[in-house]
């Protein structure tokens, strides 16, 4: 009797109500390993480690604590500033019931906290309300149940908007970015761009008054602030350095969008984000290769006209929405290239892109959302030809 035989004739003992009932799954790991058997395992037999799209996303979002309390504090502080300079003992809205309380001392810890959450909640509830929105429509068309992509899409949008933005504009950004940048592909885990940073880019475009411009970064009417990449543009590191010292900006006390404008904020969250490995070191690690070769080039090729050209790698680390982007934005594992040497290359390139648009480019110095958007569209592109290198090599080395 052939094995195949015999096994067939013993496994009536082994199924259900039989005598070896209890040995049925040596009798199936013989049957498997002697034969393809006709029932194969479905679905997702293979486990990696506890993480899924839950916990991935809940991470995120607790990563981003950093900036967020850093996004409370700041907006506060330099509206309080702001309100100092001009000489204002009140403001014309319904945050001065609340502030009475409080104060506008820009020396108090509580003072700016409250102030800041003041403009901070506002923002992100309405981004909440309408991104939920439709996030449960679309869920409901497509019968499918919402996930927690949003909830990491909403803060992140927040973070990087002006306090002083109209509601109206949040909630059409927001809107842009879900619908148009992510459901329209699928939903979550489809998406070729991040949603948040083409709800922004749409606010960009639309309404450059509202997210652009030296008025727009101090939540006080009437109080023009400018950035410190605002003031590179015009006179290079000599402005800056008039204004702002460079741990000023690396703790992040400077005008900005709400959560964008401490490095050491980022930084905390990174080292979270890497120790999770719920971020990729390569894309991190590509992005700042990219900048420092790219800035470097720059500063020795040197111009006469543009004092950008001078600006050194390590004041364009802790300017504008470069270390936000790099931790945050640039590491999307959705919208990010997948394979691990793309990984570096998708990075570089955001790098040099950030560089070459704020430098060269005199009317828009900042950079970061539209070289992270452009590498976006790159990104499957880049790990087509990893991937299709890998093969060649195979290829040759086995021919």
């Amino acid at each position: 009797m052939s094995a195949r035989n015999y096994l067939d004739s013993i496994e009536p003992h082994f199924t259900k109500g039989g005598k070896l009932e209890k040995y049925y799954g040596l009798y199936e790991m013989v049957d498997t390993f002697l034969y393809t058997p006709s029932a194969v395992t479905r679905g997702t037999t293979h486990v990696r480690d506890g993480n899924d799209l839950k916990r991935t996303m809940t991470f995120v979002v607790i990563a981003t604590a950093f900036c967020v309390l850093m996004a409370w504090y700041n907006t506060g502080y330099q509206a309080n500033l702001a309100m100092e300079k001009i000489g204002a003992t009140d403001i014309d809205s319904w945050r001065s019931i609340p502030m009475a309380l409080f104060g506008y001392n820009p020396y108090n810890p509580l003072s700016c906290l409250v102030h800041g959450m003041l403009y901070f909640f506002p923002v992100y509830f309405v981004t909440l309300a309408v991104g939920g929105f439709w996030e449960v429509l679309f869920a409901t068309v497509r019968k499918h149940e919402v996930n927690e992509g949003f909830l990491v899409s909403s803060m992140l949008y927040t973070l990087i908007l002006p306090a002083s933005i109209p509601l109206w504009q949040v909630a059409l950004g927001i809107s842009f970015g879900i619908v148009l940048g992510k459901e329209v592909f699928g939903g979550t885990g489809k998406n070729f761009l991040n949603p948040a940073l083409t709800g922004r880019a749409f606010l960009f475009f639309a309404y450059p008054a509202s997210i652009s411009g030296d008025s727009v970064w101090v939540a006080v009417d009437g109080f023009s602030g400018a950035t410190a990449l605002s003031l590179a543009s015009v006179g290079g590191l000599d402005a800056i350095t008039g204004s702002f010292g460079w741990f000023q900006s690396f703790l992040g006390f400077i005008p900005g969008s709400m959560g964008e404008t401490s490095t050491l904020a980022c930084l905390l969250g990174a080292a979270f984000l890497l120790y999770t490995r719920i971020a990729s070191y390569r894309i991190m690690g590509g992005v700042m290769i990219g900048m420092i070769a790219m800035s470097t080039l720059l500063n020795v090729i040197g111009s006469s006209t543009n004092p950008m050209f001078a600006i050194p790698w390590y004041w364009h680390m802790v300017l504008g929405g470069f270390a936000f982007g790099t931790v945050y934005m640039a590491t999307d594992p959705v919208s990010a290239a997948n394979t691990n040497t793309g990984r570096w290359i998708y990075g570089a390139l955001i790098g040099v892109m950030i560089i070459i648009i704020r430098v060269v480019n005199p009317a828009f110095p900042e950079g970061v959302m539209l070289a992270i958007l452009f590498s976006n569209m790159f990104a499957p592109l880049i790990d087509y030809f990893v991937v299709q290198a890998n093969i060649n090599r195979r290829i040759k080395r086995h021919a």
